[in-house]
């Protein structure tokens, strides 16, 4: 008996074994890049672990020639890669034929296969050309720390007519990784959410009530700042008991939690919604896209589903993609709204689901589906 258990034992190996080399295939990435130096190294930075999850100077490329860069990576066969050329940094990134940022290359493993590309601008040391500018008046507030938490700036977007009408008082939307909201030049990849664009024109045209946008920056520990981490704790303590006093002391803030709210995405939607969910009295509404509930080692559906207390008073707007990673983040999704109703929110009247199945994971995405929470948040009607 223990001999025939061995047998099927190996068998079931060796057969797993053999699926898996026959599911696998190798992409060649070539790189023309005239002009560069003998000493210059050239890397890919992209979407999975064979990529360096979009670590910009993990996966370097082998040097062929004067002007050739090359190398071959096995990939599962089916799944879709993103990737981007560097010169070791983001500061080094590969620019367009047209001196301007590219989106993420991306390619369907199907086959083996080999993908050339011809690189003749870098961001180093380049005036590059960068689409899009901030509307309306914003202003910048320095060094924001809270015990070991690393130092930030926060940036405050202020509405049409702040400064005519002294005796308004405006709600305030707090949103994460405050770079990139507002500001393309300042963006990881130099497209914002254009949050400025959007509430301005829907301020103008009286679809929604003048507000406030403080944008909190991301430090380098944003994965364990955005999450339920001690470090998570600390980046929500500091909004609570340091940033939001200074907004109410410096600015003409409605103070209260039903004119405080958050936004953010991916790691920035989970802490959104923890925000709210752990301090409901400071935050009434949350606006989660792309939210990273449960996915890998995170799991706060399993937080909301413990908690026994009373019904919190909370909104919240959920929004999700549905390409690539995306399509990873909707399980996570789909458990957390069944953990909501299974405490007695409501579709609608306590949180509203938006799904968009074309939709990517990036700022451009999300800057066109920014006007429906700010229209269930603040609208007029």
């Amino acid at each position: 008996m223990n001999k025939i258990f061995k047998y099927c034992l190996f068998l079931f190996i060796s057969c797993n074994l053999l699926y898996a080399q026959n599911n696998k295939v190798n992409v060649t990435f070539e790189i023309a890049a005239p002009g560069l130096d003998d000493t210059t190294k050239i890397f890919i930075a992209g979407n999975h672990d064979e990529l360096g999850n979009w670590n910009a100077g993990k996966i370097q490329l082998e040097k062929k020639n004067n002007d050739l860069w090359s190398k071959t990576i096995q990939f599962e066969k089916g799944i879709t890669i993103e990737f981007k050329f560097t010169k070791g940094s983001w500061e080094k990134e590969a620019l367009n034929d047209d001196e301007t940022i590219g989106q993420n290359k991306k390619l369907v493993v199907r086959n083996d296969t080999i993908v050339a590309y011809t690189i003749k601008n870098w961001r180093e040391g380049f005036n590059f050309k960068i689409n899009g500018q901030i509307t309306g008046k914003v202003e910048y507030h320095k060094n924001f720390t809270f015990d070991s938490l690393k130092a930030r700036d926060i940036i405050v977007w202020l509405p049409p007519d702040y400064e005519k009408n002294i005796n308004e008082r405006y709600p305030v939307l707090y949103m994460h990784d405050g770079q990139n909201i507002v500001d393309p030049r300042t963006s990881s990849m130099f497209v914002d959410w254009q949050v400025d664009e959007t509430s301005d024109s829907l301020i103008r045209n009286g679809i929604i009530e003048p507000i406030i946008i403080v944008g909190i920056n991301n430090t380098d520990d944003r994965g364990d700042e955005y999450n339920n981490t001690p470090l998570g704790k600390l980046y929500m303590n500091l909004i609570v008991d340091k940033i939001k006093p200074f907004v109410d002391s410096n600015y003409r803030t409605k103070t209260d939690r039903l004119n405080t709210s958050t936004v953010g995405s991916s790691m920035g939607g989970l802490i959104s919604f923890m925000l709210a969910w752990e301090h409901p009295e400071i935050f009434s509404k949350a606006a989660c896209f792309s939210p990273a509930f449960k996915i890998a080692d995170i799991d706060y559906v399993k937080e909301v589903l413990s908690y026994e207390g009373k019904k919190r008073n909370l909104f919240f707007y959920i929004d999700n993609g549905g390409v690539n990673l995306e399509a990873m983040l909707q399980p996570g999704v789909d458990e957390m709204i069944k953990a909501l109703q299974a405490k007695g929110y409501k579709p609608d009247y306590d949180y509203y689901l938006y799904i968009d199945k074309e939709a990517e994971h990036n700022e451009a995405a999300w800057a066109k589906r920014m006007w429906r929470p700010l229209k269930l948040f603040f609208g007029v009607e």
